[in-house]
């Protein structure tokens, strides 16, 4: 891993202070957008009092950097996977809720960092870094030690869900050059679709083709079941920046209806399970499952972001 000395620019005191910096600029960063990365780090270095950056080249040398920071506050540079990374690895190391996480967003995939608030020009995100103000926020953190700092879509988030996410193919998805080459592959699947011969469903297939039968408890309580087939079911932790109860998510299942589109049956709660026939089921940027079930719990203000001041 390389790391660049640390810059000064005022007088270093003996004891840490929150301008004290570990910038982590992610591989997929730099690849994705040099400038902003210079950009970035430019302004950090110049406004604190010390800048340590930190140019890990995969998963366990950024884990390691984190892990090594010592008194300085991390700043992550990088897109929606390596927030979410980095929050897994200090929720792992059981450092979460004592840890500011800052972050500037650069990369392919920000529809994540721009629903927590955060901005997403290097300048306007490293200045609130140095000037933004610390939010504690909401998580959901599953039965399998998963984390969520969005929302979580059964089946996965689609374009034509509308309900969130990056939406498309994947993350990052109507950004860059995926975007130009998008179209495309569609038009490539679909032409594979017409020209292959139809198959038969194979029985305990995974969810997500069509409606889906599961059962949907909050707090212990059931709002859906088995033999009430849905659409979709959505969940989500307040959204930085509203006003709402605090340690408090909402799910929304939205029925299969024959005809007229049924209304979405709502609730609020802390703890949310989900079960049922195998599904999967993406939380933030990614896709996981097959599950047969699957429990969220809230944690009211588990973590520490720094967003815009004001």
């Amino acid at each position: 891993m390389a790391e660049v000395a640390t810059s000064a620019t005022s007088s270093a005191t003996s004891s840490a202070t929150p301008d004290q910096l570990l910038v982590v600029i992610d591989p997929v960063a730099r690849r994705a957008d040099g400038e902003s990365v210079r950009i970035a780090k430019d302004v950090l270095s110049a406004g604190a009092a010390s800048t340590k950056v930190c140019l890990p080249e995969g998963p366990e040398e950024f884990a390691r950097a984190l892990r090594r920071r010592g008194s300085r506050r991390p700043v992550l540079v990088g897109d929606d996977l390596a927030l979410l990374r980095a929050v897994s690895v200090l929720h792992r190391q059981r450092e979460l809720a004592e840890c500011a996480l800052a972050v500037v967003p650069v990369g392919p995939a920000l529809g994540l960092s721009r629903s927590l608030g955060l901005p997403t020009g290097a300048v306007a995100a490293a200045r609130t870094v140095l000037d933004g103000a610390e939010r504690r926020l909401d998580l959901l953190v599953d039965d399998s030690d998963g984390v969520v700092l969005g929302a979580v879509g059964i089946p996965p988030v689609t374009a034509r869900d509308g309900s969130g996410g990056d939406g498309g193919d994947g993350p990052g998805a109507g950004t860059g050059a995926g975007a130009a080459v998008r179209p495309l592959l569609r038009t490539c699947r679909s032409l594979v679709r017409t020209l292959a011969p139809a198959r038969p469903a194979r029985a305990g297939s995974a969810a997500g083709a069509g409606p889906s039968r599961l059962r949907v408890e909050v707090d212990g309580l059931t709002l859906v079941d088995l033999d009430q087939p849905v659409e979709s079911v959505s969940l989500r932790p307040a959204a930085a920046g509203t006003e709402g109860t605090p340690g408090v998510a909402e799910v929304r299942v939205r029925p299969a209806s024959v005809g007229a589109e049924a209304s979405p049956l709502t609730a609020t709660g802390r703890t949310f399970t989900v079960s049922g026939a195998h599904f999967r089921y993406r939380a933030d940027a990614i896709d996981s499952g097959p599950v047969r079930t699957r429990t969220w719990m809230v944690r009211e203000g588990a973590w520490s972001l720094t967003l815009p001041a004001g």
